[in-house]
């Protein structure tokens, strides 16, 4: 009979103690802000779907993201150890690869964010940011971390010099952009290194006297009709770019062209 007053005693303290060291999530404070371990669940599945400290209403040190599957990978983490609001992201596959990671401020895109090629620790996409728009060089590279295009942006929009590069790192176009339009000199290249066809944009449009090159030489100029924005309506290329589509004025004619007599 002692024995087993014994054990019921062993029992119960075990039982106790397991009663308080039992975790304590989704708290609020005082104020109602958030405090302590706060744990998420997707709503159809009841999985988790995020954990993560808060601080009387502040976010601090990692928090985890996990995907709606038995299997729960990190997709995602945002490290507020900073403590200064900011937050570094970290995107996941599910291989544990990095997708992509960067700096938030005051939940805006801040400072260089790179954009990886999949399954690959090579960089596809390294951009610059300023208060959530893209200001700065803007780079892509193909999968063997060769670089394809080189773009300059401010206030969101392309501005300055861009160059594309083919797989050979032979470039391929040295163009100028204003305020996301075509502006200034541009250059085509044949793949090999060599000009192709060389003239200029104005607001968009070509501009001038366009020459076309064969062997390093002029075989064909083309002057370009002094249209303006007002002829066309504009459209989005695959790329996302804005260009010309449809003339308003079904009469205007294109270029204008007079070959160059060869030697």
């Amino acid at each position: 009979m002692l024995i087993t007053k014994k054990i019921v005693t062993i029992l119960l303290f075990l039982i106790s103690g397991l009663s308080f060291s039992q975790e304590t999530i989704n708290q609020l404070d005082a104020k109602g802000e958030r405090h302590g371990l706060w744990k998420g669940t997707y709503e159809e599945s009841k999985r988790p779907r995020y954990e993560g400290v808060f601080e009387h209403g502040k976010e601090k040190g990692v928090f985890k993201y996990f995907d709606d599957t038995k299997a729960g990978k990190v997709i995602a983490k945002r490290d507020f150890s900073k403590g200064n609001g900011s937050c570094y992201v970290t995107m996941f596959d599910r291989k544990d690869n990095i997708v992509s990671e960067g700096l938030l401020i005051n939940k805006e895109y801040e400072g260089e964010w790179k954009i990886y090629h999949k399954e690959s620790k090579i960089v596809m996409t390294s951009e610059n940011y300023k208060k959530g728009k893209l200001n700065g060089i803007k780079k892509i590279f193909y999968d063997d971390g060769a670089v394809a295009e080189i773009l300059n942006f401010s206030d969101g929009k392309r501005n300055g010099n861009y160059k594309k590069y083919g797989v050979n790192e032979k470039i391929l176009e040295d163009l100028n952009y204003k305020n996301d339009e075509l502006h200034g000199d541009a250059t085509f290249y044949d793949g090999l290194g060599n000009i192709s066809i060389q003239g200029q944009y104005k607001e968009g449009l070509k501009s001038g006297v366009w020459k076309t090159y064969e062997k390093g030489k002029v075989v064909k100029e083309e002057t370009a009709r002094k249209y303006t924005s007002k002829n066309f309506e504009y459209t989005m290329n695959p790329k996302g770019e804005k260009v010309p589509g449809e003339m308003k004025n079904r009469e205007v004619k294109e270029l204008k062209s007079t070959k160059k007599d060869k030697k």
